[in-house]
């Protein structure tokens, strides 16, 4: 209701009292044109009358005006018709009753006026009417005297309980109104409670959950892993409980807020399948059918709309026992975009009428032996119903008991980019191949699902598909045809798992499987591909490259290529410089915006790797500038976005924004690979044979540029002198160490690569307890391109920045600074996912997270568990890593303030030079 508006006239009982009133009007209009015509009185009336009441009602239909002033205008129009009725004298005393039913209609309006009119009226014609008779000469006959005595005091009797049932009814009406006021006020504070207490409840669910992670990560006893498994699972479906009952106090409230966003499809899905894989029951079969024609970036709440498909799903596999649960994305066209449309259908115990109708109460749930078995709180389809409908879209549920249901979905999207959500890069010289055999599914559904889905990847993909579902056929079809893929299921590769192997050595083989299902022996170049089996990993597997394309194609190298490479996190720094300057690069770095900028207006790089994620000025406002800067020498350097949150959608978000390409952090050599092949000239690029490793280019200097202490008022800062920094006069045997925040710009060559026979003691025991606290090592290792000695630097870098990062951590609570929190959450996020601390890493993206999201309760909760988690791996590193790290032949020299780094090229046995 909007201020101002009067509650009455919002009431249904007002409402139809005007309908009522409207109708009555038109009766009596066409009543007493009629009579007119039968009675032969003056035709010329009936014309304002007809007008009149085409008047009337088209007010009452396009609703103009107030309501009162409708009422009122209808009220005036019957009056005038009654006036005209009451001139004649043969409706003298059929004017009481007449105005009794228009008072009685009045009265449920609840208007005192119109009662008033309808009497005063009353009298005026009725005076008309008796002086007409008394002029006739036949008012004083007795009889006619006592019927209008009478006829006046039933009209004034009825006006007198008129408005008595209107003053009791505004009485009930106000009392009512106070009623529905004090439950509106109780179901808010409810609502409020509820949503209070699941906030309270998240928090120590959360920090359960993480303290029960990193016992997880400590425990060996296989029974206590057992119960802190079953502990974790039980808190997670706490966590997700909890946030249903969030949505649906927002839904109750109607205080839902629509946070709309550009998203890709393959991403949301991406997301969706992760969080479904809990729930997801192995012994059914989830398939998504994906349409190509849906557009690749689109815009919505992609929150809620992750959360309806959830839902959906999720609903469709707690109540199927046998068979599976389809989902259908296809899309309509609007003038406003697109309907993006959800289709989920189920094979399970499916609804009767009554369940349907009530599907979207809330904590309904269809069938109370049903609760028994699946639990849960009965919100999912409240929820998808409540956030569907802020989306401006639709829904409608179909089922029969004991065949499955069937739920659609509309939800409008705006088209950002109308390109086809799915496509292969190089479409010519694919051919593919599946072994698949549908017929094992005793359930017709699921093999209907199964063969849709395989069509429409195939018709969106435009590509021709060769399927057989025996081995038998499978040898006949190679036979024939060339592969370059051949995908297959569990069941079918167990069936000859020798021919699958034989044939991955020149196909890329996929096995579609659950966990556990297949085991491959070692060196097997077979893929496997985690159910459910729908398009976007698919086109991720044709968009790859194989393994012998790689081998053939052999090592690659960019020598003399000059690269900046931008990231506010020293550990990156050295991380990325090591891998690029392996490849034979001059590399620049920098940890800021601004002194990127400023490099690149003074020097010419052939590509620049810029982080996103950065203080004062971050990646896309700096990439921004610099191509400012080019514009005015009509230059264009390669600008790559450098940053961990690789999620799916994030390339061609970064490309939106001006970015030549993306690249993930930690850095994947073959993605890097793949994006520097593509921007840089091919002058740049060398192929070596795979099988020996690159030569190393050490006369290519690498220069390491980072921000400085504040230089003294008055001074200023010298230029690096690149030729003199290469060959330093006086070099001395010593190694700096300090943390690389701390350094002023240098120049450095590249370090070799160690030829190591063995690891050092003190080495080992680092591994060992990082290998123990859960640290992947070799994930670590591989960052690093294989190199310990390396890794073991990446190590104590990590141990030198610890110190601070804990105290701006500590400073942003404090200070209740939650940006400056997020950044350095993201830089442990990073930081510890480069050496392999996965669930350290895990944690800090989702401190991450709620920092970005304001959560404080969720940063209070779970900081404690990531600083643990943080000091028990600077624990495990300790003191042997920066042992363990001096690398041969390194050189410091002092110059005008400046220190110089020089790795000395080695020599033939790897040994350091001068």
């Amino acid at each position: 209701m909007k201020p101002g508006d009067n509650p009455e006239e919002k009431s249904t009982l007002f409402v139809s009292s005007h309908f009522m009133m409207v109708m009555s009007y038109t009766i009596l209009t066409i009543a007493l044109v009629a009579e007119s015509f039968v009675m032969d009185w003056d035709k010329w009336v009936i014309v304002p009358m007809v007008f009149g009441l085409l008047g009337v009602w088209y007010m009452h239909l396009f609703r103009l005006g107030a309501g009162k002033m409708r009422l009122w205008l209808c009220v005036c129009f019957m009056m005038g018709e009654f006036f005209y009725y009451g001139t004649h004298e043969t409706s003298t005393f059929d004017l009481a009753p007449v105005m009794c039913l228009v008072m009685c209609l009045c009265a449920l309006t609840g208007m005192h006026s119109l009662v008033t009119m309808c009497q005063v009226t009353y009298y005026l014609t009725m005076i008309y009417a008796l002086a007409g008779l008394i002029k006739n000469g036949s008012f004083f006959d007795p009889l006619t005297v006592s019927r209008s005595m009478l006829h006046f005091v039933i009209v004034t009797m009825t006006g007198w309980i008129a408005r008595k049932i209107i003053d009791r009814w505004r009485e009930l009406f106000d009392q009512s109104r106070e009623e529905i006021d004090l439950l509106n006020d109780s179901a808010k504070r409810l609502s409020d409670l509820i949503a209070n207490v699941s906030h309270e409840i998240r928090t120590p669910i959360n920090a359960i959950l993480g303290l029960c992670s990193m016992s997880i990560s400590e425990e060996k006893d296989a029974k206590k892993l057992e119960n802190l498994h079953s502990i974790r699972d039980a808190g997670r479906r706490i966590g997700r409980q909890i946030n249903d009952i969030l949505d649906y106090s927002e839904i109750d409230r109607k205080d839902l807020v629509n946070n709309r966003e550009d998203y890709m499809l393959s991403s949301v899905l991406n997301d969706l399948v992760n969080e479904l894989d809990p729930v997801r029951k192995r012994e059914i079969e989830l398939v998504i059918d994906v349409e190509a024609t849906i557009p690749s970036v689109m815009n919505t709440d992609v929150g809620k709309l992750k959360k309806i498909l959830y839902h959906l799903i999720a609903n469709g596999l707690k109540y199927t026992n046998e068979g599976g649960v389809y989902v259908h994305l296809s899309s309509a066209r609007q003038d406003y975009g697109i309907n993006l449309l959800i289709e989920v259908r189920d094979t399970g115990i499916g609804m009767d009428k009554e369940q349907l109708e009530r599907i979207c109460d809330s904590f309904y749930k269809a069938d109370s032996g049903r609760n028994r078995s699946t639990g849960g709180l009965g919100l999912g389809m409240m929820i998808v119903h409540g956030f569907v409908r802020s989306l401006g879209g639709f829904m409608i549920v179909d089922s029969t008991p004991g065949e499955g249901t069937i739920v659609r979905v509309s939800i409008p999207n705006r088209v950002i980019d109308d390109s086809e959500c799915m496509s292969v890069t190089e479409r010519e010289g694919i051919s593919l191949g599946a072994y698949l055999h549908f017929e094992k599914y005793p359930n017709p559904h699921v093999r209907e699902y199964y063969n849709s889905m395989l069509k429409n990847i195939v018709t969106g993909l435009k590509l021709p598909l060769h399927r057989v579902d025996n081995a038998d056929s499978l040898k006949a079809l190679i036979d024939s045809k060339k592969f370059t893929h051949l995908f297959t299921a569990a069941e079918e590769y167990n069936s000859a798992p020798e021919l699958m192997q034989e044939l991955a050595k020149n196909v890329i083989v996929t096995v579609i499987a659950n966990p556990g299902e297949i085991d491959l022996p070692a060196g097997s170049r077979v893929r496997i591909l985690p159910k459910p089996f729908y398009c976007f990993p698919i086109v991720g597997i044709l968009n790859s490259r194989s393994d012998r394309e790689m081998d053939e194609e052999g090592a690659v190298t960019f020598p003399g290529a000059r690269v900046l490479v931008v990231d506010d996190e020293p550990m990156n720094l050295i991380v990325t410089r090591g891998l690029l300057s392996r490849y034979g690069m001059n590399v620049t770095t920098c940890g800021s915006g601004p002194e990127a900028v400023k490099l690149a207006r003074d020097n010419e790089y052939d590509v620049i790797l810029m982080d996103h994620m950065m203080p004062v000025m971050d990646g896309v406002e700096a990439m921004k500038l610099i191509r400012t800067e080019q514009a005015k020498g009509k230059v264009h350097v390669p600008i790559i976005a450098f940053t961990a949150n690789s999620v799916s959608s994030a390339r061609e978000m970064f490309r939106k924004a001006g970015f030549d390409d993306f690249v993930g952090k930690p850095v994947e050599r073959v993605e890097l690979e793949h994006v520097l092949k593509r921007v840089l000239p091919a002058s740049l690029v060398s192929y070596e044979n795979a099988r020996k490793e690159p030569e190393i280019i050490h006369e290519q200097p690498v220069i390491i540029i980072h921000d400085r202490p504040a230089v003294p008022s008055g001074a200023s800062r010298p230029a690096v002198d690149i030729k003199q920094a290469q060959k330093p006069e006086t070099p001395e045997p010593e190694v700096d160490i300090r943390p690389l925040e701390l350094w002023e710009p240098v120049v450095e060559k590249k370090q070799p690569d160690p030829d190591e026979p063995g690891l050092g003691e003190e080495v080992k025991a680092v591994l060992k307890r990082l290998e123990d606290l859960g640290v992947d090592t070799e994930k670590g290792k591989g960052y690093c391109k294989g190199d310990t000695e390396f890794y073991m630097m990446i190590l104590n870098q990590y141990v030198s920045e610890s110190s601070e990062k804990k105290r701006v951590l500590q400073e942003a609570l404090e200070n209740n600074d939650m940006n400056s929190y997020s950044i350095q959450a993201h830089a442990i996020k990073s930081t510890s996912k480069m050496i392999g601390a996965m669930k350290l890493s895990e944690t800090a993206r989702l401190l991450e997270e709620a920092s970005n999201n304001n959560d404080r309760a969720y940063v209070d909760a779970n900081h404690p568990v990531m600083l643990a988690g943080y000091e028990k791996v600077i624990e495990a590193i300790g003191h042997d890593a920066a042992a363990s790290t001096d690398p041969a032949g390194v050189t410091v020299e002092e110059e005008d303030g400046y220190d110089v780094l020089e790795f000395a090229p080695a020599d033939s046995n790897g040994e350091g030079g001068e």
